[in-house]
């Protein structure tokens, strides 16, 4: 009963937010009515940077371990291709149709409302037993690593021990994730005519740079991420038809795995291609936490099955162990008419409330 009752409640936040566009670093509106929410209707205490709010649990004890369960506010962009309002929360049978409901907006206010059930005295969902020592952030700038998110919180909050990071698994705990690495790559050539045997064109030696990242082979190959993955995106050279391009420029996606850091990828690409490289950040490597740990031996013993993520996430940001894991599918975040099934809502509950009771017996 208690969970049903989390459940409807968490459902209704999550259309109201689904109407509030909350794109990152314009998140406000969205911030605000969380806030409100959390201190009004959840009779939470909560403290705010930016658009990143957080609570500490009542019965919080300093001395004992903590845990932080995490969810990010802001969503993407709506990308083209949608058949219905991204910015209406729309029911249609099982399903919440909405940008946001599925990332990362399901697990936010699944966390959140198991939370607050486990740890405000009285609860507003009944007696369901004392929770353990947790903090919950809602962060901000998820989607772009952005320096006003979660990076410029951590320092405000207790020391944490351990994260739960709420993303859509289908609630099976990523108990790793690929670090991320975007490079900017300029080859140089000499300008000519093309009408005639002159110039050195920067393209011509682009090719053979971009050949090497389609074609290298990592010797590390890690057994829950695979190997570190490169993958040309974005190529731009030539001003005209006629004129031999003494630049061109390319982008890079480097997903690493936890065998490498982003350094020593880089030093390596640097090594093996001619070409000028940059890399725009080298702070965002692989994360992950043990099998063995017992946060996330409680959720095999719920039935989880642990496996390595190709996707980023806040975790990338945390300097403890952390696993993700939430309601939802990875696979249709970021795309037309995305949705979140309400029995995932429910199941998030159960697994949710069932795993943080455990950690607090």
């Amino acid at each position: 009963m208690v969970n049903e009752k989390i459940t409807e409640r968490a459902v209704e936040l999550l259309c109201r937010l689904i109407e509030v566009p909350r794109i990152s670093r314009e998140e406000t509106a969205a911030a605000d009515l969380l806030e409100d929410y959390m201190k009004g209707e959840l009779g939470l205490e909560v403290k705010r940077q930016g658009n990143n709010l957080w609570s500490v649990a009542p019965n919080f004890d300093e001395k004992k371990p903590i845990l932080l369960l995490n969810a990010h506010i802001d969503t993407v962009k709506p990308v083209a291709g949608w058949q219905r309002n991204p910015f209406k929360a729309t029911r249609e049978g099982n399903r919440i149709y909405g940008l946001g409901s599925n990332d990362d907006g399901a697990s936010l206010v699944c966390l959140l409302h198991v939370f607050a059930a486990l740890t405000k005295v009285p609860s507003p969902f009944g007696e369901v037993g004392r929770g353990p020592n947790l903090v919950f952030l809602a962060s901000a700038e998820e989607e772009i690593s952005g320096k006003g998110g979660i990076e410029s919180v951590l320092p405000l909050l207790p020391k944490i021990d351990v994260a739960l990071v709420g993303e859509p698994t289908g609630m099976q705990p990523a108990i790793a994730e690929k670090g991320l690495m975007v490079l900017d790559v300029t080859a140089h050539g000499k300008a000519g005519h093309a009408a005639r045997d002159e110039g050195d064109n920067a393209i011509y030696h682009a090719i053979e740079d971009i050949e090497w990242f389609r074609n290298y082979k990592w010797e590390k190959v890690s057994p829950l991420l695979g190997p570190v993955k490169m993958t040309v995106t974005i190529v731009n050279a030539g001003t005209q038809h006629n004129v031999v391009p003494d630049t061109c420029t390319f982008t890079v996606d480097v997903r690493s795995n936890e065998l490498y850091s982003n350094g020593e990828i880089l030093d390596e690409i640097v090594k093996n291609v001619k070409s000028e490289v940059k890399a725009r950040s080298t702070r965002l490597g692989s994360s992950g936490i043990d099998e063995n740990h017992p946060l996330v031996q409680r959720i095999i013993a719920l039935g989880g099955k642990p496996f390595g993520s190709p996707t980023l996430s806040d975790q990338a940001l945390m300097p403890f162990p952390s696993l993700k894991i939430g309601p939802g599918q990875s696979s249709r975040s970021h795309s037309a008419d995305e949705f979140v099934e309400f029995d995932e809502i429910r199941h998030a509950v159960e697994v949710y409330s069932a795993c943080l009771l455990s950690e607090g017996a």
